[in-house]
């Protein structure tokens, strides 16, 4: 058994769920959900390396994020991966498991449990903005609510992604002899900016740093269209004047972007709200991009939901359980171990 002692908000949630030293855990299932340590059984709701960790011993996802963990995790052998497409229930000891699409990169789910009579979501990472590279979020009512709150405080509110991908645009414009570089997590983001642009109109060659390369071309293969990429080493250094070229963010500050030809540097992330964290990082195009529900759209879920109780996985929690209280909402924090929010490069 892998339970240990309950955390306090733990009395919170249903007495067929528990929280143990690896996360969030269904008793009578006997799985865990996006556990922070190998387990027996694990129901992961997306492929960023802080749901998504190797050495369980079964893995339950989406298809999508079936086939990420087989291309991310060089043991996946070791594993048993499992799929189960959106809508489709599956019985697990008494438990009706079935995945909801969250919105936040390709194969991205929420979590639905029922047993006992009562309806547990777990969100996972989620957001409601439209996004050509993953299904949009499907609001599903319940009992329970389990949220992040990577963004919960009321300073943040994203812009439009489209508007933000028009500054991009609109620089190339005003520097067509300058490349472009931005930072851009590998999974989700880097593709997500790429429809974005395409969606735009750019349709010339997209350069990538060999880090995107390959998660990239899984997209592709997965059915979502991305137009002409390519790897930035196979383009020579004229050939990169008023081009765009993606990249890790940690590669945009290093010697590896000094070698573009007078490279703007810039960052896709919510973060880039914050002007001090584009200046720390050099960044002079920051874009405001962002794959997590941001303050509006996270009070605007719990509504939609109507849950009684309300538990904060990670981010800022204080307020949005504030928030939630405010509204006659039973809310707490529920801290669990684990949590980088690495795909908005912290």
């Amino acid at each position: 058994m892998e339970m240990d002692k309950r955390a306090p908000t733990a009395a919170r949630l249903p007495p067929w769920l528990t929280v143990t030293e690896a996360g969030l855990y269904c008793i009578p299932g006997g799985f865990h959900v996006d556990p922070s340590r190998p387990v027996d059984r694990a129901i992961v709701t997306h492929g960023h390396a802080d749901h998504a960790r190797p050495g369980h011993q079964a893995l339950l996802a989406t298809p999508e994020t079936a086939a990420i963990v087989r291309l991310r995790h060089r043991d996946h052998e070791r594993t048993r991966i499992e799929a189960l497409p959106l809508g489709q229930v599956l019985d697990i000891n008494g438990v009706a498991l079935r995945f909801a699409a969250a919105g936040h990169i390709l194969g991205s789910a929420q979590v639905v449990m029922e047993h006992g009579g009562t309806r547990v979501v777990v969100s996972g990472d989620f957001k409601r903005r439209a996004d050509p590279t993953c299904a949009p979020f499907e609001v599903v009512p319940c009992d329970v609510f389990v949220t992040e709150a990577t963004f919960g405080l009321p300073v943040f509110r994203h812009p439009d992604a489209d508007a933000e991908v028009g500054r991009l645009l609109a620089s190339l414009a005003l520097f067509p002899d300058r490349c472009h570089v931005v930072g851009v997590y590998a999974l989700g983001k880097c593709q997500r900016l790429i429809a974005l642009l395409r969606a735009a109109g750019y349709d010339a060659p997209i350069h990538l740093h060999g880090a995107l390369i390959a998660l990239t071309a899984l997209y592709e293969q997965l059915g979502i269209p991305l137009g002409p990429v390519q790897p930035v080493t196979a383009a020579s250094k004229p050939d990169l004047k008023g081009a765009v070229v993606l990249a890790p963010p940690a590669a945009i500050a290093d010697r590896w972007a000094r070698g573009l030809p007078d490279p703007v540097v810039g960052l896709a992330s919510g973060w880039m709200l914050i002007r001090q964290r584009a200046r720390q990082r050099g960044v002079e195009l920051p874009l405001v991009i962002s794959d997590h529900a941001d303050w509006d759209e996270l009070t605007a879920t719990i509504a939609d939901v109507a849950a009684a109780t309300l538990l904060v996985t990670h981010g800022q929690e204080d307020a949005l359980v504030h928030y939630a209280r405010r509204r006659g909402i039973d809310a707490a924090a529920l801290s669990l171990a684990g949590r980088d929010d690495e795909g908005e490069a912290a």
